[in-house]
């Protein structure tokens, strides 16, 4: 990681302690521990690998579209890609480093870039259009539970709707209008060249050419192979809703009962979609706190605070955690064989 993500890691690490330093002067946090300690080890199990498995989901989605075209993406790989996105995105604001890091380590693979870069867009897509379709479903079919459960979060909610609406249509704009990108690529590596940024290289307009042309080339295959895009959008389904139905796992482990888990679920996703475009880190602090207005009508006293630390320690904590070792991890291998191949080249 570089100063960059190091300032972003500590600025992350101080919205938390604001965050939980505001919600617990209210608690007492014995009580609090106390609450967690007496939940059902079964639902927190439970919850911890419906949370993996949302992680993981992204890998198979990239190894599903990226099968066909780079057979050197096998699975595993993906998976990993998968997790190094959540890390590089849960520590930088709008989620904004994931997919950059994705592509360096896919580069390092031999994934050529305009196969990643489609596969990537594709998922993002993906979830960005099922997010979207479940909050216009649920403004539409729930507008009064919304209403009351969000409170004075509501119009953040509907400023997360457009955002990320926004947001699907440009990316599905550009994936679909390949000599659009070029056109962006050639105008930001002119305008870098005049800053002097870049030098002026007659090779490097060959280079981009060559992208382009890859890239519509992956374009061309995906739109012919519509069963993939179709089952690519069935498994963001299935992802979303895992990490929401997570919550609903959360208040079985309490052993409270009254609320369907549909509602939950709805509740859960009318967070996700208002702070996911918000530019924090992991959406932190903002999502602790719309959390317990949210749910303060469902999660009573003190399992209120409980409830928000493990579902935000499941479905984002214990992730970043993980993600970040199977990223550290990743770091070392790749030194250790370049370690290797300068050995080697030395040796020869």
């Amino acid at each position: 990681m570089n100063r960059k993500h190091g300032l972003s890691v500590l600025l992350l690490l101080a919205l938390a302690a604001f965050t939980y330093w505001t919600v617990f002067r209210k608690n007492d946090l014995g009580d609090v521990v106390n609450a967690i300690q007496n939940m059902d080890p079964a639902y927190l199990a439970g919850g911890a690998a419906v949370a993996l498995f949302f992680a993981a989901a992204e890998g198979f989605m990239l190894w599903y579209l990226l099968r066909p075209i780079s057979p050197q993406a096998n699975l595993v790989r993906c998976i990993k890609y998968a997790f190094i996105g959540f890390f590089f995105s849960g520590i930088t604001p709008s989620a904004s480093g994931g997919q950059p890091a994705q592509l360096y380590y896919m580069k390092r693979d031999q994934i050529p870039l305009f196969d990643s870069s489609v596969a990537l867009m594709s998922v993002a897509a993906s979830y960005k259009f099922v997010l979207v379709v479940m909050g216009i479903g649920i403004l539409i079919f729930w507008n009064e539970g919304l209403r009351i459960h969000l409170g004075p979060y509501f119009e953040l909610y509907l400023l997360g709707l457009v955002l990320n609406g926004a947001l699907v249509a440009v990316l599905l704009w550009v994936m679909l209008a390949p000599r659009l990108l070029e056109h962006v690529i050639c105008v930001v590596e002119r305008w870098l060249v005049k800053l002097r940024i870049l030098k002026r290289d007659e090779s490097r307009q060959e280079r981009i050419q060559a992208f382009v042309q890859g890239y519509k080339d992956t374009v061309h295959f995906l739109r012919h192979n519509k069963l993939r895009i179709l089952a690519v959008l069935l498994a963001t389904i299935l992802q979303r809703c895992s990490v929401f139905f997570l919550t609903w796992l959360i208040y079985q482990g309490f052993h409270l009962q009254g609320e369907s888990a549909l509602s939950i679920m709805m509740l859960q996703a009318s967070i996700y979609i208002a702070v996911d475009m918000l530019p924090f880190p992991g959406s932190q602090g903002i999502t602790e706190l719309m959390y317990t207005e949210t749910f303060s009508g469902i999660f009573t006293g003190d399992l209120l605070a409980a409830s928000m630390c493990v579902t935000r320690g499941l479905n984002f904590y214990m992730l970043l955690i993980v993600s970040g070792g199977i990223t550290v991890w990743n770091m070392i291998c790749l030194r250790r064989k370049r370690v290797r191949d300068q050995k080697l080249n030395s040796a020869g």
